[in-house]
């Protein structure tokens, strides 16, 4: 009999930027890379013959919490990644709320007529994570494996080995990030002795997940938290754009001195002109809560995505929503072929200031604007360094 700990990977920016990430690779977050740290130590002393993991990044960089202890090394296999979302893939679970409800309803409830254009299905996910396991443990015979996986695919081969129809897969809670399911396997046989289980985590838990998980649930979070994207609208919401930058300057600078409107929206114009995706309004339930601003051609041949401004409205802060305009300006910037956002920021701003350090931003020098000197700070976004 094979013992076989199937874990799902660490919390990864499909998770905190809210995007739809199935073969998309996508990297840990700073809370992931903490999530594999208690994983490791739950494992600390458990007897690991092998490892396995999907071949995208966030699993094989969870796979770290057993191997590197071990020196073991890690058995790479495509047939472990998550459900393949076609044309779905990297966009915010906001924009496929509004652009595709029904699709999307299906897709949470895992509907096995669900399909997308490139996209696998749930009974194809389920056949091929339990074949790959079944195989996996063939090949290592009253051993012990370590195997890493995505939530919805360890979801759909849980709910064929514990007798569920697919229909009602959709129930089944999903797992929270660095979850362990412990399968005794035997042939064909599968027993499943636990599933879901996330007691090494405390307090690291995936706090943006619903209590419970289920395909409904899940839904109706996203309706109330997700946001989409569209280009800001000219002339229309010119005025919409200046209250925004006129309230920014006031929050980080305690003062309407030096502010120049005329400059602000002069830029504004220009990224836009280039290109109206790269300045954007975000949206909650069609309501305007937010702007992205990128310009896509200032350093654009050093390799920087530079980010003139990152706004929320103040009613609207504390919801989450500035990781997922994060998200969407990463997506945005690696798409061109970027590897750093660069922003500023008052170093007396300090609600900002403490939302960009706690997303991996640093300051890397310092420049003149504002009232006076602006932190210059930076984030790595390159998928493959």
């Amino acid at each position: 009999m094979t013992t076989i700990y199937l874990i799902r990977h660490a919390q990864a920016e499909g998770n905190l930027y809210r995007r739809c990430h199935g073969w998309y690779d996508g990297l840990l977050t700073a809370l992931g890379r903490r999530q594999v740290q208690a994983l490791a130590a739950r494992f600390e002393g458990v007897p690991i013959d092998a490892a396995y993991s999907s071949d995208l990044t966030r699993t094989m960089e969870t796979a770290k919490a057993v191997c590197l202890s071990r020196g073991l090394s890690l058995c790479l296999d495509a047939d472990l990644r998550e459900i393949g979302a076609g044309c779905w893939e990297d966009r915010s679970w906001g924009d496929l709320l509004h652009a595709d409800p029904e699709h999307l309803r299906q897709f949470f409830l895992c509907d096995p007529q669900w399909h997308v254009d490139g996209s696998e299905t749930f009974p194809g996910v389920r056949e091929r994570m339990m074949c790959a396991i079944t195989s996996i443990a063939a090949a290592h015979p009253d051993q012990t494996v370590a195997v890493f996986s995505h939530g919805s695919a360890i979801r759909a081969a849980l709910s064929g080995w514990l007798g569920i129809p697919l229909e009602e897969m959709g129930q089944m809670s999903l797992g929270d990030n660095t979850c362990v399911a412990k399968l005794l396997v035997q042939g064909e046989q599968v027993d499943v002795e636990y599933y879901n289980d996330n007691s090494h985590l405390g307090d690291l838990a995936n706090r943006i997940h619903p209590k419970n998980n289920s395909g409904g649930d899940m839904l109706e979070t996203l309706k109330q938290n997700s946001l989409r994207f569209r280009p800001l609208q000219l002339p229309q919401e010119t005025a919409f754009y200046q209250q925004a930058r006129q309230e920014a300057w006031m929050t980080s600078h305690g003062t309407m001195d030096h502010f120049t409107p005329d400059a602000f929206l002069e830029v504004m114009k220009r990224n836009s002109n280039y290109a109206p995706e790269s300045v954007l309004v975000a949206l909650a339930e069609d309501h305007p809560v937010a702007i992205l601003q990128m310009d896509w051609q200032q350093q654009a041949e050093e390799g920087v995505g530079r980010i003139p401004f990152f706004y929320v409205l103040p009613a609207y802060r504390s919801h989450g929503f500035g990781a997922q305009m994060l998200g969407q300006a990463i997506s945005s910037y690696r798409k061109l072929g970027r590897k750093r956002l660069l922003l500023r920021c008052a170093p007396e701003n300090h609600r900002a200031k403490n939302f960009y350090l706690r997303h991996e931003f640093h300051k890397i020098g310092e420049e003149p604007g504002g009232t006076g000197v602006l932190d210059t700070m930076e984030k790595d976004i390159d998928p493959h360094p």
